[in-house]
């Protein structure tokens, strides 16, 4: 990518209205689905189509925030980190939107069938603990949360999005391959590989080493 296209990303970034356009665009699956609820456009089984679309969405957004720092780094855009903290919200918001569709069309809101349904089948049980794992990462993510807790316990409790990837990866798979359709998983999957991988390598030093030769 050549300077001057990076200095104009750049400029644009870190416009006042870049993170107000990000919540707008995060908010459009959400708007999609809900007219399409409204406008009786959600096929033959609604509540099945909200459910798989929040959870796919959760797991894109959640995906699209890993991909930041590698972007940053790789891109030479630093003034996309702005967008990170929209983007991981935005992944909580879905998995809320995610398990409240389930428990709610699926279940009733009837408390306990859906404790007995979370210990009895496996991808549940995985994608309620991806889910709690990520409440704590919603609430700090303000300034305030950085403040209190200062920046290395912060990054440190940040890290567990790299497990609530992992399960929220393993909780698609074992819904997936219920139904022995696991080629979108893969896809995921590979995505996954290559962030992670990435992390590790320039933990490693190696980034670094290829970038000197």
């Amino acid at each position: 990518m050549s300077t001057a296209v990076q200095s104009r990303l750049n400029a644009w970034l870190l416009h006042p209205w870049a993170k107000p356009a990000c919540w707008v665009l995060c908010a459009i699956p959400a708007l999609a689905l809900l007219a399409a609820a409204f406008g009786d456009a959600l096929g033959a089984n609604p509540a099945e189509r909200l459910i798989r679309e929040t959870g796919e969405w959760a797991l894109r957004f959640l995906w699209l925030t890993l991909l930041i720092s590698p972007l940053r780094e790789l891109a030479g855009l630093p003034g996309v980190l702005r967008l990170r903290r929209p983007l991981g919200v935005t992944a909580f918001v879905y998995a809320a939107l995610h398990f409240l569709a389930y428990a709610w069309l699926d279940k009733g809101l009837i408390l306990p069938d859906i404790f007995a349904d979370v210990f009895k089948r496996n991808f549940i049980l995985v994608g309620m603990l991806a889910l709690l794992l990520m409440l704590p990462l919603a609430l700090t993510s303000f300034n305030a949360a950085i403040r209190a807790l200062g920046g290395r316990r912060w990054q440190m409790l940040h890290k567990l999005v790299y497990a609530v990837a992992l399960l929220g990866l393993l909780h698609f798979y074992w819904k997936k391959s219920a139904k022995n359709d696991v080629d979108e998983v893969m896809v995921y999957a590979v995505l996954l590989a290559l962030l992670l991988g990435w992390r590790v390598m320039r933990r490693g030093g190696i980034l670094a080493a290829l970038r000197v030769h």
